[in-house]
């Protein structure tokens, strides 16, 4: 299978590449400049002359917080780009699978988020997703998979696993929010499920195929949870550790809201394609003996 997938660098690029090429898939990356979604004329020369059997939709603005003052660039990427996308694999007619978030959501209800709950962003970055999301739905919804998923991890680029190792190098306590609750989920899990999800695809192209899934680890924690986790975790490997001082939202203030629930229920997926995400402790142990044999 050829794989192409939009981005160069991200952690579930980056995570897809290792995974796909160690399973016998061809995966090719198209970043900028020859594909940049901030200029959507860039978007059907590349994706027509890729040779897909599928394509993954990764690439986005994901900076929360600098997108309250940015929107016009968030919604340029992850809206009218991935409109742009959505045009030229809709016009190559095979299967796309675009990663969306669960900042969807505003994070009120108190149990896990199915696909059918109605979505209320509260941040621009939220809200230029879902525009992104429905504009898939939109262009071709006969043929496409909208994968939200949460909290995402890995040995590359920057995330909470990695801050939190560097935070306990520097300091013995370390103040994490602890009334915003999720599902940590490793980028390496979500490029295992996004393979099976693609083969899926290309072998089955039935409706309960389609359409939009939640895929996110097993398992929910607070990010106060996390961080402890991770502290423990590391202890038993050598590797720095801290003590978690556990604060509120209002003590932590960002400039874009953060779902106090960002918890999504992944049964549709399971039921489409027998595929669950591995438990997030595991995973998260997992990242960090990668971590730290290649820092030890």
């Amino acid at each position: 299978m050829r794989l192409v997938v939009t981005g160069l660098n991200g952690q579930v690029v980056t995570s897809l590449i290792e995974r796909g090429s160690a399973c016998g898939h061809e995966i090719i990356a198209i970043g900028r400049p020859r594909l940049d979604l901030a200029e959507p004329e860039t978007v059907f020369a590349a994706m027509t002359a890729s040779g897909a059997d599928a394509v993954i939709s990764a690439a986005a603005y994901t900076a929360v917080d600098l997108a309250e003052g940015d929107a016009d660039a968030a919604f340029a990427v992850n809206a009218t780009g991935v409109a742009a996308l959505a045009d030229a694999v809709c016009a190559l007619g095979v299967p796309l699978i675009h990663l969306s978030t669960d900042y969807v959501f505003d994070g009120v209800k108190e149990s896990p988020y199915v696909e059918t709950d109605p979505t209320n962003p509260v941040s621009v970055y939220g809200a230029s997703k879902l525009a992104g999301e429905q504009a898939i739905t939109t262009i071709y919804a006969e043929n496409s998979v909208i994968l939200r998923t949460a909290w995402v991890y890995g040995a590359s680029g920057a995330n909470f696993v990695r801050t939190m190792l560097r935070l306990a190098a520097e300091r013995d306590i370390v103040s994490v929010v602890a009334d915003q609750y999720g599902n940590p989920t490793s980028s390496l899990d979500i490029a295992d499920g996004l393979i099976a999800i693609a083969e899926g695809m290309i072998s089955d192209r039935t409706g309960e195929r389609r359409g939009v899934f939640h895929m996110t680890a097993a398992g929910e924690a607070s990010w106060a949870g996390f961080a402890r986790h991770i502290f423990a975790a590391s202890a038993k490997l050598g590797g720095p550790t801290a003590t978690v001082k556990s604060i509120r939202t209002e003590d932590y203030p960002t400039l874009a809201r953060r779902p106090a629930n960002s918890r999504l229920n992944c049964d549709k997926l399971a039921e489409a394609y027998g595929l669950r995400l591995p438990g997030w402790e595991v995973s998260t142990e997992q990242v960090i003996a990668r971590l730290l044999g290649a820092t030890n």
